[in-house]
């Protein structure tokens, strides 16, 4: 019997989609769920995203479509860039990806061999363990714990980009903390990055719109424009216009990056589909009426529930500034007992949680925090106070 390439078996499941299967499961079976764990945004795309997507329907051409991107997508995502603050981009230093997973997966294959290093902070996103795994690239986990907010330090850094690691990938505003580095940190993390020209940087801020407290949404590259010759912008549409099932992600970065994903999506995916284009397009260069009033709503449901989060007692949620994520530390929780189940870790503690009280988050240790849960608070809105409620209850009890 063949057997399956290696790779195979260092590829894993989704934590996150491990938990949500089966809070999905316990619904379907008639329990009263309420789910804190899948990071999708839970609203619609504006009635002109449609119209868009109908229109391109009327004169779909069924043809193949470019591996870079179609024009007007490019356009589009050129302007888009350029209001967050990214100049002196043309076509050439963009490419196109079936979401943002997809592009980061490309990036992998463009820029890592089998045993280059690849740094990157936890808590992360966890995509990133995974395809480090899938191409042998060797990963250095940058421990960044409550007690520093979850962000990581210039000293930090300049010790990861001593080792002269191949990548170093970054993640603002950040899934699973919802924390966002301000301007003057981003700035001192960008001048570490100088003294080390060794290392690409790819910057996956796909959250960028979903940023609170008036604190805007900065890039190294704005604070020190020479990185842009080594520094790969990553975003899509998922996140700020309700559309993570459409998969269009983008990067903007050096041409030759850009040139190699292309070449990368001739051979994986072709390109993005029309009708899929015209929708991003009319996303991207339509009303933002919609993600601005999103933004606004999450940052109100972010004060509920570091509120009711913090005042559990044991329980610190360091506040978050952008997406629409919680991330507690839960530790006060390690050793005791909930209605004679023994709770040990993040992982056991999830799963008590869900049984006991029917709310789903996932554990922190799939982020690289083991101390911590994830809280998705894009539930609907008459779910949250419950579902807060019932974890409240849940600390209440442990003996």
């Amino acid at each position: 019997m063949p057997q399956l390439a290696q790779r195979v078996g260092r590829a894993k499941p989704s934590a996150i989609m491990v938990i949500a299967s089966k809070a999905k499961q316990l619904k379907a079976e008639g329990r009263d769920i309420i789910s804190f764990s899948i990071g999708v945004p839970n609203f619609l795309p504006g009635e002109h995203v449609y119209a868009a997507a109908r229109e391109a329907l009327k004169h779909d051409s069924g043809q193949y479509g470019s591996n870079r991107g179609a024009d007007a997508l490019l356009d589009a995502f050129l302007k888009h860039i350029e209001a967050l603050g990214f100049t002196g981009y043309g076509h050439a230093n963009l490419s196109v990806g079936i979401g943002a997973k997809q592009v980061l997966y490309n990036l992998a294959e463009a820029l890592l061999d089998e045993g280059d290093e690849i740094a990157f902070a936890a808590p992360y996103w966890t995509t990133y363990r995974d395809i480090a795994d899938i191409v042998g690239a060797k990963a250095n986990v940058l421990h960044c714990g409550p007690e520093q907010n979850y962000k990581l330090t210039p000293a930090q850094l300049d010790a990861a980009l001593a080792r002269k690691p191949k990548v170093f990938l970054f993640n603002n505003p950040s899934n699973p903390t919802g924390m966002v580095y301000t301007r003057e940190e981003i700035a001192a993390l960008a001048d570490v990055l100088v003294k080390h020209p060794d290392t690409w940087i790819v910057t996956d801020d796909i959250y960028n719109a979903m940023v609170f407290d008036g604190l805007g949404y900065h890039n190294f590259v704005f604070a020190r424009p020479e990185l842009k010759e080594r520094l790969v912008f990553v975003d899509s549409v998922s996140k700020t216009y309700g559309m993570p099932g459409w998969r269009v992600g983008l990067l903007a970065g050096p041409e030759s990056v850009a040139k190699a994903v292309t070449t990368l999506n001739s051979n994986h995916i072709t390109s993005v589909p029309e009708v899929i284009t015209a929708a991003a397009v009319a996303a991207f260069a339509g009303p933002q009426d919609i993600p601005q009033a999103k933004c606004a709503e999450f940052a109100a449901r972010r004060d509920t529930v570091v509120a009711a989060l913090n005042a559990i007692p044991g329980v610190t949620c360091p506040r978050p500034q952008g997406a629409f994520y919680a991330f507690p530390d839960i530790s006060v929780a390690f050793g005791k007992s909930h209605n004679g189940t023994k709770i040990s870790s993040d992982v056991e503690l999830c799963a008590a949680l869900l049984e006991a009280k029917g709310v789903a988050c996932v554990p922190g240790s799939a982020f690289g925090e083991p101390r911590a849960l994830r809280i998705s608070y894009t539930c609907p809105a008459a779910q949250l106070q419950p579902g807060l409620q019932r974890i409240q209850e849940f600390f209440a009890e442990l003996v």
